[in-house]
Parts: structure tokens; C-alpha cells; sequence
């Protein structure tokens, strides 16, 4: 039930990546700000959930520890999607002109809604993350499956949001959403929004009326299972730590097999956000041949190249839900976590090396045709679209290990340290989000320095990624098999 949150959490994930960027073109954004914007994600997760992982591990409210941020976070989410659907009515409503290309009162909305949204969903997610920990209490097979389903209904987000993305006559549920500032476009977002407020919103509300959250109380926090856990327990408030002190502390006593997980880790992403942040981009570019700001004719099949990029992400989707559902039987068929993540990261490396075989490929077989004296450029040859798409759904396999394995590891590692699953998992969140934040900043000028293209970005993220498949394989250590005690005394807590 708390797994299934992050399906209305990636629903709301998949409408920006599909919808978003046109939308900020019709409210007429400056492309110099744009990199502001979209700088928010890791700047929030960089600081919120260390923050709120910290708070929720010692939240005294009768609620429990982690409902009472996640129903927060979750009611910011709603606020925040609102800003974001209305800005354009609500800018109209304050005085822009409907004439003019750029709207500031309602790109000033959109900028607060957008870093609410960011904001609130790095509350949301990290609290989710923790109170899977806390379910699963010492049992390492429920927090491996607990993460693994996380991530299946992750997959079931974007499918969804896609899904809904795609569809051009949504708005025609909702027929108060066309306005006079809002047309079928901006219409049609809006309707897909409504819809993703009412699914995360019920679905939080199910699940946090459904799953008990045991308060914590300085006495004794819930969950404990043994003596050593009581100790830890009273260390903790015996010693009462502010937030950066503990943050300081967390890394200061951080022991080797947390710092090769985030070393992992780092690499892992740094391998990832390339193609995450450009894939539809090198579809509709090197794949299609097109340009987003050139002629009429190679903006058409930049469009399509970026739609084929769309169907590879929900390829890429429907791989990684069901991945998701097996990662326990492929742990167990290659001999633990730590082989699987490195034998994926290796297939990671592989599947960007072949970005470059597929667009010498479409470059080598770019095809024209003459209509009326014009020369018209045509789309790839079916099988360099077909190996485009099959490298989008074969992805969806160490993506599914992406977003499970390490924050199963990372709870796992936290239950012999002194620090709270919120806090662990905010640390590791530092792993991810500094990566995001040096890609999307230098990867344009990268790029740049070899002509341009999206090429060079990925070849370092395959370089990134066997780095990481050999550091998992060679450094990572394996976690300890759960003993008979711990799996009576787990699964005694989590019923």
C-alpha cells in the first residue's frame, strides 16, 4: 500500500517529461531560464531530504513518524499542480495580455508552482522510502522486495502518465479547462493533472488509513529487536544533535560499505542522467535527422523522432515494471545483490555504447525524397528505429535495479549505524541529486566541445557505468544473510 504512492508520485513525473517543455514555450519562458528551472529537482532533493528524513525519524506526532510528511507532502503536490495547470488563467486573470509572446505574471506562477512540485516531492518520496524500511524492520528480503515494488508501481506511473499524456481530447472531460488563455493544449494538461492529483491523492489517503505508523518517543523508538538496537536508541537521546551536526556526523561515521554505495551510486547516475535528460532529444536529432530549430521540414521529423521516443519510454516503462516484480529471482540467480547491480550496470554501459552504432547507422542510411522540386527528408529505416526502441525497452532492466537495489542496500547498511532510515536515505539521495546537478550543467558545453550532439555525454555515461559495474563487482560489499532471529523478530513487526 505505501509502495503503490509512487505511482501517483511518477504519474505526475511522466506529464512534465511528456508535456511540460511545450507548455513552458506557449507561456513564453526564456530559454536562459529555463536551466534555472529545471535546476530546482536536485537543488530540493540536495536539501530536502536529508532535511525531512531527519524530522521524520524523530517525529513525536500521534500520527506516527513518517504519515504526517507524507500527507504533507502529498497536499503540496495538489497545491503546486494547480499553480502549474492555472498559470496561464491565472496570469491572464492579473493583467497579461493574450497578444504578447511572453506572459511574466503567469511564468511567475508556473516558477512557484514548478518548485513547490520539486519541493514537495522530495518530501513525499523520502518519507515513502523510510516508512518501507520501518515495514520491513531487520528483514533484508522484505526491504529488497519492499524497494522492488516501489519501483514496479514507479513503472505503472509512467505508463499511465504517458498514457495520458498522449491522448489529445482529455480536456474534453473537464470542458471548464479551455479558457480564453488556455487553449487545447494548455486545456489538455490541465485535465491531465486533475486526473493525477485525484490518483495520488487517494491513494495516499488509502494507504496512510490503511498502514499503522508507531509514534516515535524518546523512550524507545518503534521497530526495536534486540538489545542493540535499544542501545542505539538511547545514544540517540541521550546526545541530542542539531540537523548539520548530524548530517556532519552521518558522513564522519559513515562505514566503507555506505561510502562504496555511494560511490556506486554517483557513478551509476552520472551514467544515467545523460540519456534520462536527452533521450527524446537524440531520437528526434541523430536517430530522425531532425532540428528542433531549423526549417519547417526537419522540425516535422524532429517531432517525430521525439513522439518515437515517447513510445520508447513507455517500451522502457512496461520493461521496467515487470523487472521490478523479478528482482529477487534475479538476485538469487546470480548470486546476490551486488553481482546483479554490477552485471546490469555493464548491460547500462553496453546499451549507451550503442547509441553511437545507431546513429552512424542512421546517418549512413538518411534517406530524401523530391516533392514538387523540394528535397524532403524521410524518416530511418525500420530497423534503425526498431534498434532505437529496443535499446529504450532493454534499459528498462537496470533501471528497474537503479531504483530499488541501493536504497534497499543503503536501509540495510543503516540498521548496524547510528542514524535513522530517513536520514541514511537522505544521504544516499546526495548521491543521485550532485551527479543531476553536474550533467545538467556541464553537459551542454561537453557536448559543444565535440561539435555538438548528444553523443559525447553518453559515451561518458557508458564510461561511468562500467566504472560502476566494476567497483560493485570488486569494492561493494555483499550484506550479511538475514538470521532465523531477525527474520521471527521482523516478521513479528511488520504484521
Amino acid at each position: 500500500m505505501v509502495a503503490s504512492i509512487a505511482a501517483g508520485v511518477q504519474f505526475g513525473w511522466a506529464l512534465q517529461l511528456s508535456l511540460l517543455t511545450p507548455y513552458v514555450q506557449l507561456l513564453g519562458i526564456p530559454h536562459t531560464w529555463a536551466a534555472f528551472i529545471w535546476l530546482c529537482g536536485p537543488v530540493s532533493g540536495m536539501l530536502v531530504q536529508p532535511i525531512v528524513g531527519y524530522h521524520s525519524d524523530r517525529c513525536t506526532s500521534r500520527f506516527g513518524r513518517r504519515r504526517p510528511f507524507i500527507a504533507a507532502g502529498a497536499a503540496f503536490v495538489a497545491i503546486a499542480v494547480f499553480l502549474i495547470g492555472f498559470a496561464a488563467d491565472i496570469g491572464h486573470l492579473s493583467g497579461d495580455s493574450l497578444t504578447t509572446k511572453a506572459k511574466p505574471r503567469a511564468i511567475a506562477v508556473f516558477v512557484v508552482g514548478f518548485w513547490i512540485l520539486d519541493v514537495a516531492n522530495n518530501m513525499l518520496q523520502g518519507p515513502c522510502r523510510a516508512f518501507l524500511a520501518d515495514l520491513s524492520g531487520m528483514s533484508q528480503k522484505k526491504t529488497r522486495t519492499s524497494n522492488a515494488f516501489y519501483s514496479f508501481f514507479m513503472a505503472v506511473g509512467n505508463v499511465l502518465g504517458f498514457s495520458a499524456g498522449s491522448y489529445t481530447h482529455l480536456y474534453k472531460l473537464f470542458p471548464f479547462s479551455r479558457t480564453k488563455a488556455c487553449d487545447v493544449y494548455c486545456a489538455n494538461l490541465k485535465s491531465c493533472f486533475f486526473i493525477s492529483i485525484a490518483l495520488l491523492l487517494t491513494l495516499t489517503i488509502v494507504a496512510l488509513s490503511y498502514v499503522r505508523d508507531k509514534p516515535w518517543s524518546p523512550e524507545g523508538s518503534p521497530g526495536e529487536v534486540d538489545e542493540e538496537e535499544d542501545e542505539i536508541a538511547e545514544a540517540k537521546q541521550a546526545v541530542p544533535v542539531p540537523f548539520f551536526g548530524e548530517i556532519f556526523a552521518a558522513f564522519k561515521n559513515l562505514q566503507r560499505p555506505m561510502w562504496i554505495l555511494l560511490l556506486v551510486t554517483c557513478l551509476n547516475w552520472v551514467a544515467w542522467f545523460p540519456f534520462l535528460l536527452f533521450d527524446t532529444d537524440w531520437m528526434g536529432r541523430e536517430v530522425y535527422g531532425g532540428d528542433s530549430s531549423a526549417n519547417s521540414d526537419q522540425l516535422k521529423m524532429y517531432d517525430r523522432g521525439v513522439r518515437a521516443g515517447a513510445l520508447g519510454l513507455m517500451l522502457n516503462s512496461v520493461v521496467l515494471g515487470v523487472t521490478s516484480l523479478g528482482v529477487e529471482a534475479l538476485a538469487r540467480g546470480v548470486g546476490g545483490v551486488k553481482r546483479l547491480w554490477g552485471i546490469v550496470n555493464f548491460v547500462l554501459a553496453i546499451c549507451l555504447a550503442m547509441t553511437i552504432l545507431i546513429t552512424k547507422l542512421a546517418q549512413s542510411n538518411r534517406r530524401y525524397t523530391t516533392v514538387n522540386g523540394g528535397t524532403h527528408l524521410l524518416p530511418p529505416p525500420a530497423g534503425v528505429k526498431a534498434g532505437a526502441l529496443a535499446l529504450f525497452a532493454v534499459m528498462g532492466v537496470p533501471q528497474a535495479i537503479t531504483y530499488s537495489i541501493p536504497f534497499a542496500l543503503a536501509s540495510i547498511f543503516s540498521n548496524t549505524s547510528g542514524a535513522g532510515q530517513g536520514l541514511s536515505l537522505g544521504v544516499l539521495n546526495l548521491s543521485i541529486v550532485i551527479p543531476q546537478m553536474v550533467v545538467s550543467v556541464a553537459s551542454g558545453p561537453w557536448d559543444a566541445l565535440f561539435g555538438g550532439g548528444n553523443l559525447p555525454a553518453f559515451v561518458v555515461g557508458a564510461v561511468a557505468a562500467a566504472v560502476s559495474g566494476i567497483l560493485a563487482f570488486t569494492m561493494l560489499p555483499s550484506p550479511p544473510p538475514d538470521s532465523p532471529s531477525i527474520k521471527r523478530a521482523a516478521t513479528a513487526a511488520f504484521h
